[in-house]
């Protein structure tokens, strides 16, 4: 299941320290001064096994001339138009507010689920205060403490199960089969995505013009032609935030986070006369977050004047930029051309088929003990760590649990090590695996 979760309300709220809170990071900046936070900010959330994106949105300012206000109006307009479920922050010490009834008008248009989340309530008098924000006329309301998560969990839960009800009623609008593997095409505007599902199934499914952003949606399109079925699924190009001028490039950027939620393998495409930059791997990372299977395509090869190592320096350059996770297929391709485009397409396949790999409990025993033996664990402060055993776990995507002693003196070069070793003896290019230690 997956979801988008926006964090709105006026300023000073408590906003970007809930969403540090549930994505367990601090990539929002959280300060006393109201507008701090002036865009969005994207991340995972992962509740009881279940996980979605949260959305965090600066504070919401009704008829300010204010240039960066007015700006943060029409991004939280659009994260409202977005997101499956709306957490609708205010502050209890503060109270219901005039800023706080305008914003409420809002949210109605919206048409969505709205929990009202009263934070900063850290007293149990503070609870008896919280139930003048009933008077918005939203049935369900939520007391936390964001600074400390109190209260977060009922939070959650109740955000989970709107997720599942959106989630079906998604799918079954979409008519997706989840049987058959979904392949989304992303990257930076105007690298040639619509160009290559074009090529891809002969026809001009998609418009194409030499104009960054010509696709502003996400369009599904179910591929079945020599023996291969899947869903492609074509989206507006993602572009750095400095960039994004127009309101409707940000809607864009939201369709394509969607896009790769709803994926299972995602084509990411680079220009070759841009190389990978900084947006790219921001775009992989995107992908890895949410645990995509991933192959890398290399677009108008066409158009390169081309020397004896030119592919390979290329090639090498890109996994330095991607490290540590290198283990990931790069294909050279022209969509105008229709150069590997098909191999394109059997690459992604068995990056898919990796993603469903599951290994046998004994056999990954076998497999840890020759890995030990090999580089044994170093011991930490005098004490001996020691694996007692691993399993695969019954997820999506490829997980592994190693049960042992002390599981938080394992190092991460020790832990690079064990994955470098896993990927050496199974096929798992292309996929992220998770691994998880646990106390025995």
């Amino acid at each position: 299941m997956s979801g988008v979760v926006a964090i709105v309300g006026r300023p000073n709220v408590g906003k970007s320290t809930l969403y540090n809170r549930l994505v367990g990071t601090r990539d929002a900046i959280v300060d006393d001064q109201s507008g701090v936070t002036r865009d969005r900010h994207y991340g995972q959330c992962d509740w009881n096994g279940i996980e979605f994106t949260v959305v965090d949105t600066g504070g919401y300012v009704e008829g300010s001339d204010d240039i960066f206000e007015s700006a943060i109006r029409k991004q939280v307009l659009i994260a409202l138009s977005e997101a499956d479920v709306i957490l609708f922050v205010t502050d209890v010490r503060v109270g219901v507010t005039d800023q706080d009834e305008q914003f409420v008008t809002v949210l109605r248009r919206a048409g969505k689920p709205v929990l009202v989340v009263v934070n900063k309530v850290d007293t149990s008098s503070l609870h008896m205060e919280s139930s003048v924000f009933y008077g918005f006329g939203f049935a369900e309301l939520f007391n936390i403490a964001a600074i400390s998560g109190s209260g977060t969990g009922d939070m959650l839960d109740r955000v989970v199960e709107l997720l599942q009800e959106a989630g079906k009623a998604k799918d079954a609008g979409e008519g997706l089969q989840d049987d058959i593997p979904k392949f989304c095409v992303i990257g930076k505007p105007n690298v040639g995505k619509s160009t290559f599902i074009n090529a891809l199934l002969g026809e001009e499914r998609n418009i194409v013009a030499p104009v960054a952003g010509t696709t502003r949606d996400a369009n599904h399109t179910l591929y079945n032609k020599y023996d291969k079925t899947f869903y492609l699924i074509d989206t507006a190009g993602i572009r750095k935030k400095a960039n994004v001028h127009e309101d409707i490039e940000f809607y864009s950027v939201m369709r394509a986070i969607g896009a790769l939620e709803k994926c299972d393998v995602a084509f990411v495409m680079i220009d070759v006369k841009e190389g990978i930059g900084a947006q790219d791997l921001n775009i992989i990372s995107l992908a890895l977050d949410r645990k995509k299977g991933i192959v890398i395509l290399i677009n108008k090869w066409d158009t390169v004047e081309k020397e004896t190592n030119t592919m390979r320096d290329m090639e090498q350059t890109i996994r330095e930029r991607m490290a540590p996770f290198t283990d990931v297929p790069i294909l050279f391709i022209s969509s105008i051309d229709k150069t590997r485009i098909h191999k394109a397409l059997e690459t992604a396949l068995d990056v898919y088929a990796n993603l469903q790999r599951r290994v046998s409990t004994s056999e990954l025993n076998e497999w840890l003990a020759n890995v030990i033996e090999k580089h044994a664990i170093p011991s930490y402060g005098g004490r001996q760590v020691k694996i007692k055993y691993m399993t695969q776990l019954p997820t999506k995507t490829p997980v592994f649990a190693f049960f042992c002693n002390s599981p938080n003196m394992i190092r991460d070069a020790y832990r690079r090590y064990l994955e470098n070793e896993l990927r050496e003896k199974y096929p798992y290019t292309g996929v992220p695996v998770k691994f998880v230690f646990k106390k025995k």
